[in-house]
């Protein structure tokens, strides 16, 4: 859960500080923002985090898609998937 009192920090601190914030990144896996001028403008997260930010967001721009084509067949657009196979394979020669 994102912390308001720890997990917001002015620049000029995680400059003075940046191993130890590094490793509260790490440990925590939780995000930092950072403010300049009491404005928040940055935030820095570890790299294992990311990557699974990354990879949630892949897989829900997966399912978003599969969930469109799905309500598309169901409206009856797109081409069954045996009728596919054949056309493919009469296109390509593909034996059954």
């Amino acid at each position: 859960m994102f912390d308001l009192s720890e997990d917001i920090q002015p620049l000029t601190d995680f400059k003075r500080q940046t191993a130890a914030f590094a490793k509260r990144l790490k440990k925590t896996g939780q995000p930092l923002v950072l403010t300049i001028n009491g404005k928040a403008e940055l935030v820095v997260q570890d790299v294992k985090s990311y990557q699974k930010l990354c990879d949630l967001i892949e897989q829900a721009e997966a399912i978003a898609g599969i969930q469109k084509r799905l309500e598309s067949f169901a409206r009856g657009r797109g081409i069954p998937l045996r009728r596919t196979d054949e056309r493919i394979r009469r296109r390509y020669g593909i034996p059954r």
